[in-house]
């Protein structure tokens, strides 16, 4: 009767399954406090983990491709923060201000590595160029998304001062360079517990999304999305798809890059990272807020899914 569940990808599942039991039992008062605490935990955990996951020899080789990487940046932390912070001045008026904010908030966002390696891979493109570009963009978001957020909005809803940037240190900086400095002890044991490794990781997200969407939830955030809201959001992130995939791709062609470098830069250039931006939501924003900023990500992430098959097929062909 549920078979057509298994064919949904299992981060997609447990995101709706965080979501609609942050809907029925949101996580408030002192309790708040102690799953905030789980999750700065978690969020620790999952940078460790992508620490020694990331091979130092990997980073340095993707360095050194600067006509693939220095693009690849510019057009994620630049063209679409642009786009996204276009689209949040659109929204104005159409969908409550902290999810036209989220707009903007998602622009500045690094590219996923799961999703744009896995696509990537199905439509035939540069697989090796697409996990190490992906896995670089990431790194650059964790010093780059919160300050080019808080530039592009004036500040508003977040204080990038100093317990913020002592926050971005100890929860996402810290247990990334560890994980680099021990990685030769553990890399072993990573790879031998990739199954363990994998549902490690996507707990650590689902916690971040819980404890973010409680707040929303708390917010009111069921009262306050009509269907007229959640019909314009889903318009402008869908303006926001065709920018991402059309600009990536006609982008990486006028650089000429090889066919499969630029099935590479499209992805990593169009996707957008729930890993990052869930715990990076919870390091910047008070949790009320997180929840209703994280909503243009969470349904941009289900739509860039959504088309990344269907393009991919095309591609291959």
């Amino acid at each position: 009767m549920f078979a057509w569940l298994s064919r949904i990808d299992v981060m997609i599942r447990m995101l709706i399954a965080a979501i609609l039991l942050a809907s029925f039992l949101p996580v408030k008062g002192v309790a708040l406090e102690v799953a905030y605490g789980v999750s700065n935990f978690a969020v620790f955990v999952l940078f460790f983990l992508n620490g020694i996951r990331l091979s130092r020899n990997d980073v340095a080789r993707g360095i050194r491709n600067v006509t693939l990487l220095v693009p690849l940046a510019l057009w994620c932390f630049g063209a679409m923060a642009a786009a996204g912070f276009t689209l949040s001045i659109a929204a104005a008026g159409l969908v409550p201000p902290l999810i036209a904010l989220g707009l903007l908030y998602l622009g500045a966002l690094p590219s996923t590595v799961q999703s744009a390696t896995a696509y990537t891979s199905m439509a035939g493109g540069n697989v090796a160029s697409s996990v190490v570009s992906a896995a670089l963009l990431n790194i650059l978001g964790v010093f780059v998304s919160a300050p080019i957020f808080a530039w592009l909005s004036g500040g508003a809803y977040v204080d990038m001062g100093l317990d913020g940037l002592v926050k971005l240190f100890l929860i996402l900086l810290l247990p990334f360079g560890l994980g680099q400095l021990f990685q030769s002890r553990f890399s072993p044991w990573l790879k031998s517990h990739p199954a363990l490794v994998g549902w490690m990781d996507r707990t650590a997200i689902s916690i971040a999304v819980y404890v973010a969407f409680s707040g929303a939830v708390e917010q009111g955030i069921w009262s306050r999305l009509d269907l007229t809201s959640w019909s314009w959001l889903i318009a402008l992130l869908g303006v926001l798809l065709i920018f991402a995939y059309g600009g990536a791709w006609v982008l990486s062609g006028a650089l000429s890059l090889a066919r499969g470098d630029r099935i590479s830069f499209m992805y990593a250039g169009a996707h957008k990272s729930i890993a990052m931006g869930a715990p990076l939501a919870l390091v910047m924003f008070p949790p009320a807020t997180a929840g209703l900023i994280l909503v243009p990500l969470l349904v941009y992430h289900l739509l860039q899914l959504v088309v990344s098959a269907p393009i991919a097929s095309r591609l291959n062909r």
